[in-house]
Formats: C-alpha cells, sequence, structure tokens
C-alpha cells in the first residue's frame, strides 16, 4: 500500500514543480516584455502581475523585488556560457566556432529590441542589487571563456603569448561595447555586429598560420 501510495505521490511533486518553473518563466518573459515597452524604471511589479494574470501574492512567491527579475536573464547568460565551455571540451568545433555560437546566443533576450537593451543596461548602471549580479556573471563568464582561450591555446588555435584570463577580459570588453553602441544607435543589426566583433577579437586572439 506505501509502494502504490508513493507512485502516486513522485509525479505530482513533477507537475508542482513544473508548474513553478512555467509560472517563474512566465512571470520574467512578462517582465522582459514590459521592459521593452516602458523601460525598467516605470514598469512596477503590478504592471507585471496584471501582464502576467497573476496576483502579487504570486510574484513576490518568485522574487522578493522586480530587481530579483533580472536574475532568471543571468541564469540563462550562466548557463550560456557553461555551454561553450562543454562545447569547447568535446573538441567537436574550433574554438572560434565556440565562440561565436556563444557570442550570438548571449543576446537572444536583448537583439529584438534597443529598447530593452537601453532599459537594462541603465538598471545595471544604477541599481546596486543589479549592479552586484552583473559583476558576478561577468567575473563567473571570464573564468569559463578564460578555459575556453586555454583550450585553444592547447590546440595550438589561439596564441601563446597572451594569458587566457587577459583574452577573457579582451572578449567581454568587446562584446559590451558592441552592444552599448547598438543600443545607442536607431539602425543596425545587431547580430551582424557581433560577427564583426568576433572576426576583430580573432584577429587579436587567433594563432596566425604559416
Amino acid at each position: 500500500m506505501n509502494a502504490r501510495h508513493s507512485k502516486k505521490i513522485v509525479p505530482e511533486m513533477g507537475r508542482r514543480e513544473r508548474r513553478r518553473i512555467e509560472t517563474r518563466e512566465k512571470l520574467y518573459r512578462t517582465a522582459m516584455e514590459l521592459f521593452a515597452k516602458r523601460g525598467f524604471f516605470a514598469t512596477t511589479t503590478e504592471d507585471i502581475t496584471d501582464a502576467a494574470d497573476v496576483g502579487q501574492g504570486t510574484f513576490f512567491n518568485y522574487f522578493p523585488t522586480k530587481s530579483h527579475v533580472l536574475i532568471v536573464l543571468f541564469e540563462k547568460q550562466r548557463d550560456k556560457i557553461a555551454t561553450a565551455e562543454r562545447e569547447a571540451e568535446g573538441g567537436k568545433l574550433p574554438i572560434r566556432d565556440v565562440l561565436l555560437r556563444f557570442i550570438h546566443s548571449i543576446v537572444e533576450e536583448l537583439s529584438p529590441s534597443q529598447a530593452l537593451t537601453r532599459s537594462l543596461l541603465t538598471a545595471f548602471a544604477s541599481q546596486d542589487e543589479v549592479r552586484g549580479l552583473v559583476t558576478d556573471t561577468l567575473s563567473q563568464g571570464r573564468k569559463h571563456l578564460g578555459r575556453i582561450c586555454e583550450m585553444g591555446q592547447e590546440r595550438n588555435e589561439i596564441r601563446r603569448d597572451r594569458k587566457p584570463a587577459d583574452l577573457a577580459m579582451a572578449f567581454q570588453r568587446s562584446v559590451l561595447g558592441t552592444l552599448l553602441i547598438w543600443a545607442m544607435q536607431s539602425k543596425g543589426d545587431l547580430h551582424t555586429r557581433l560577427s564583426k566583433t568576433l572576426e576583430d577579437f580573432w584577429a587579436l586572439a587567433g594563432e596566425k598560420k604559416a
């Protein structure tokens, strides 16, 4: 009897957890859409819950404040750099291709909207809580990028006269600079600009072939 009872409980817990994940993602997606339309600071938690058709209590079950919604964005970014490192470790793709795939993946949430990007960049710069998340994500990202660059050096794909950590920093600066310039301008495709950014980085970092 206990065994039969336990079999019924496990699927129920699975459904409950899936609902939690789906609700959290829904709140995040709704918030991002509103940030793009109204800006981060002009959007309230009530705006988010109204658009997501949930109660404010539900929102605070997942996020203590509006700023905490951005934790989901940073979680996604950390997952993407970890994925890039695993791809590099797998050895099926050249390091340049790993970095190219990564550079495009990290802007998936931002590339459709310059307004959203400008809004979030403002929040990153002015909110202490959010700035801490940015700093932590960039720091973790540099560790993964450094390891990817190190693997590139081991495979003679990346020059050996530069420290992997320095190359990782140069990569981040190039990407952030490209994102900032694109967000401030009214024309131009972000992915096209990022492809050029990767070319410029590779001209610096790539091992010159004889």
